[in-house]
């Protein structure tokens, strides 16, 4: 009798752990998959985070009603850093230790994203940057990927420019930020080898709201041909407004920071003639019917324009393309096994987005060519693609 009690405990038992990771999968099935995000949606940086937030939250909501990934929903936490790299570090922080996200999608600035670049690194987390300083990615983190063109792209697009264009001496404005320190040290490290001086090189507060003693250091410096202006907000507006005022009639360069209709209507008359290089979503309007992007970029437009009455940005499409990146790759790789995921975000190739065409390579966190670029104007106050 004891032997027939024991066996039938045993086939209890041996039921019960077979049933249990039935159980446990079930349970896990119905469970979100959690997705961190942490953006400039407030503070001196809301201009690149707030179209982000909104843009993923767009994305958000399509992606559920169409039944989310893997038959599971989406949940997106977003942390608000106002710009500031040490909340950056404590939110990072609270999503992978208390969250436990499966991958976090930017910070909205270099700074902040170089500040937990090593945190997430350290702890095996999937970061995909919305930020664009060439030094996120270069040298190649494992779990760290970016969604913005490369700085190097736009400073070689600069310069095809300034060639056409017989400008060889120039003058190099910068912002003392993460992006502004980035995008200099690209400029110095490329010109010598394309045949550009540099004869005047100021950094400036990334907050300044006057720029008149640099300029008039630039006027007064010999042979100056061009301007290179390498910020963000509010600078890139003031640049140009100082330049009028001064009598400062050379041709103003900008980085890709400048990818938002609103900082060409910021600076008026000043901007016209103003030459920087973007993505194609700034012109979509203008884009043959066979272009690639065509497609997913008037869609984005559209869809965001309609939503939240105001006019897309390239910022947005960062935080668009992040989110677009880490959904592909759970599909891709049919699990949300950080490694599965990491793994297949280095493996996507032909992904069509915002920013251009992304091809993931173990050496290429970016994944974006030299076409991901176009050279655009302010012509009448709009901007549209720079012909030669």
């Amino acid at each position: 009798m004891k032997k027939l009690v024991l066996l039938g405990l045993g086939v209890c038992v041996a039921g019960m752990v077979l049933c249990m990771p039935t159980a446990l999968a079930a349970e896990k099935k119905g469970e979100p998959i959690k997705i961190g995000a942490i953006f400039s949606v407030t503070g001196p940086a809301s201009f690149l985070g707030a179209p982000e937030e909104k843009t993923t939250r767009m994305q958000l909501e399509k992606l559920n009603k169409e039944g989310g990934l893997l038959g599971r929903p989406v949940e997106l936490v977003v942390k608000d850093s106002g710009g500031s790299p040490e909340k950056a570090v404590s939110f990072a922080k609270q999503l992978i230790e208390e969250e436990k996200v499966l991958a976090i999608i930017g910070p909205s600035t270099s700074g902040e994203t170089m500040q937990i670049k090593n945190l997430c690194e350290e702890n095996k987390m999937i970061l995909v940057s919305c930020a664009a300083a060439e030094v996120i990615v270069n040298p190649v983190a494992k779990y760290v990927f970016k969604t913005p063109q490369k700085d190097s792209q736009a400073v070689t697009w600069i310069f095809n420019t300034m060639k056409e264009k017989g400008i060889s001496k120039v003058a190099m404005l910068s912002s003392n930020d993460g992006f502004g320190t980035a995008g200099k040290k690209q400029v110095e490290e490329m010109a010598k080898p394309a045949g550009i001086e540099i004869l005047c090189n100021e950094v400036y507060d990334k907050q300044a709201t006057d720029l008149t003693d640099i300029l008039t250091k630039v006027k007064g410096t010999a042979g100056v041909q061009a301007l290179i202006n390498w910020s963000i907000v509010p600078a890139q507006s003031i640049v140009a407004k100082n330049m009028k005022q001064l009598g400062l009639n050379i041709p103003l360069f900008q980085s890709h920071g400048f990818g938002n209709p609103k900082y060409a209507a910021a600076a008026g008359e000043a901007a016209e003639g103003t030459l920087f290089p973007a993505g194609r979503l700034l012109v979509v309007d203008d884009l043959a019917d066979s272009n690639p992007q065509k497609q997913l970029l008037a869609t984005y437009k559209k869809d965001y324009e309609a939503l939240y009455k105001e006019d897309v940005s390239t910022f947005g499409g960062h935080g668009y393309d992040a989110f677009l990146i880490v959904t592909e790759a759970i599909k891709k790789a049919g699990s949300t096994d950080r490694d599965k995921v990491r793994d297949a975000i280095e493996g996507l190739t032909g992904l069509v987005g915002t920013a251009g065409i992304f091809n993931m390579t173990p050496q290429d966190h970016t994944g974006l060519a030299l076409d991901a670029f176009e050279m655009m104007t302010v012509k009448g106050g709009k901007i549209t693609v720079y012909k030669k």
